[in-house]
């Protein structure tokens, strides 16, 4: 019963805020898909031309050739947003990066979808679910409860700026880096899926846009 009531207490003191960094995580989503609009002829037909030749790598199996280098590199791109999220958090001047990361992340995931799906319509939509979106299913929850966390931390710290007792700040901060050590670990499992699993569920739909380049 206490933890059920703390846990209770700590959504209704939190709600707000990570209702706040969604919005700015949508809000980017749908700047993202929105920059998809704003590019030019050119730039859509280079665009495009890069997706043709993934799609062939791909195709051929070559995605799968080193999974142990896939998965270092995307373990390494995956731990930077957090470790930059928890050491802006260490800080009280680095909250509006954190919010400013947080919508580049949407930003991110609003125009690789809305690109695929807006130039190549159901197919791209198809291969944007298996290869954007599984990871992305745990990443954004992930990065966006790091956010809240090290939000929440960093006004702490403003609360706290002038009182000298270390035992006021003890708990968020090991609360703090608690969540981020545990997202961590999510963290390893989204780079296992991502070297290993995603390649082969790419490959499964890649035979249908083989053709994009020449249509």
């Amino acid at each position: 019963m206490p933890r059920n009531r703390s846990l209770e207490q700590y959504w209704k003191e939190h709600l707000s805020l990570y209702i706040f960094i969604g919005v700015i995580f949508v809000t980017g989503v749908i700047f993202g898909a929105v920059m998809v609009s704003a590019l030019s002829l050119e730039q859509k037909q280079e665009m495009t031309r890069y997706l043709s030749n993934f799609f062939s790598i791909v195709n051929q199996g070559e995605l799968n050739g080193d999974a142990t280098a896939s998965f270092r590199d995307t373990l390494a791109l995956h731990m930077k947003w957090v470790l930059i999220i928890w050491l802006l958090g260490m800080s009280v001047i680095g909250l509006p990066f954190i919010l400013i990361l947080d919508f580049l992340k949407g930003v991110l995931v609003g125009f690789t979808v809305g690109y695929m799906a807006g130039t190549l319509s159901w197919k791209g939509l198809l291969f944007a679910l298996v290869s954007v979106v599984p990871q992305n299913l745990i990443v954004i929850p992930v990065i966006l409860v790091c956010s809240a966390t090290a939000v929440s931390f960093s006004i702490h710290l403003v609360k706290n700026r002038f009182i000298q007792k270390r035992g006021e700040l003890l708990e968020p901060l090991i609360r703090f880096s608690g969540v981020t050590l545990a997202s961590g670990v999510l963290l390893v499992g989204v780079a296992l899926f991502e070297a290993h699993l995603s390649p082969v569920m790419m490959k499964w739909v890649t035979p249908m846009l083989i053709t994009l380049g020449a249509a």
